[in-house]
């Protein structure tokens, strides 16, 4: 075996078993990997971050930039509230649940996706007394299915495209990928079915199930509670349920 093949293994066996060890920022074992590959002559430091410019690279980015305007901005709040059955049993609100995440998938990052319906689907398990594995593994499933339908859905799919373009084969368009990832039948499966198949642990509430921290808008109105209420007193009664104020906004109307 060459030299160089021995390095690169070498290379390629430290950065996986960092990556299994999670002392270090993945962003940051990566950087290493490749400098390490710059200093052992495996990349020409001229090439080395060549990468950065590929145009997969600035699409994700961009869908993570998408993505965090999705979530801010309160948007999806306002999908799923018209899009999931407020007193629907299990299987239509699993189905509708999963098919959301599906589409939301196909224009956005799936991670990003599965990040901001996380909230809703463990409020989904709370209200229908399901163990949350239950309600979150179809909701990974829906995501990851719903990324293959488009071309920025996933990132191997940019990844295709850009290759085909650098070798003068044209790229794909946006929904080149339908006809072939529309999983129609693996999200019914998951949907209908397949959460009948995760295990169900003894412990079956949410309780302790930490989902990190999410931002919500919420608009105060002449009726609500916190009408008339100082800020002071708003932040009291939001301790009890382990939340906070991070922005106040006011709205003015014309006459």
């Amino acid at each position: 075996m060459a030299n160089e093949h021995a390095a690169i293994i070498a290379v390629l066996v430290a950065t996986i078993a960092m990556f299994m060890w999670g002392r270090w920022r993945h962003d940051m074992v990566a950087v290493g990997a490749l400098l390490a590959c710059v200093l052992a002559g495996l990349v020409a430091p001229a090439d080395a971050f060549a990468g950065f410019g590929h145009p997969a690279v600035i699409t994700v980015a961009c869908v993570l930039v998408l993505s965090r305007g999705l979530q801010t901005s309160g948007a999806v709040d306002v999908l799923t509230r018209h899009t999931l059955p407020k007193h629907a049993g299990p299987t239509l609100s699993l189905a509708a649940l999963v098919g959301l995440g599906a589409v939301l998938s196909g224009f956005m990052n799936n991670v990003g996706a599965m990040a901001l319906l996380m909230p809703v689907a463990i409020q989904l398990a709370r209200r229908l007394d399901l163990p949350p594995g239950r309600v979150l593994m179809p909701l990974a499933f829906g995501t990851i299915l719903g990324g293959m339908t488009t071309m920025i859905g996933t990132p191997p799919n940019l990844i295709v495209s850009g290759f085909r373009t650098l070798n003068n084969a044209g790229g794909f368009a946006m929904f080149d990928f339908t006809p072939v990832g529309l999983a129609v039948a693996g999200v019914t499966f998951v949907a209908l079915v397949g959460w009948r198949l995760v295990p169900a642990r003894k412990q079956a509430g949410t309780e302790g199930f930490e989902t990190g921290a999410y931002t919500t808008e919420v608009r105060v109105t002449d009726d609500s509670k916190a009408a008339g209420m100082t800020l002071r007193d708003i932040e009291s009664a939001l301790d009890e349920a382990d939340a906070q104020v991070v922005g106040l906004g006011f709205a003015m109307s014309c006459a």
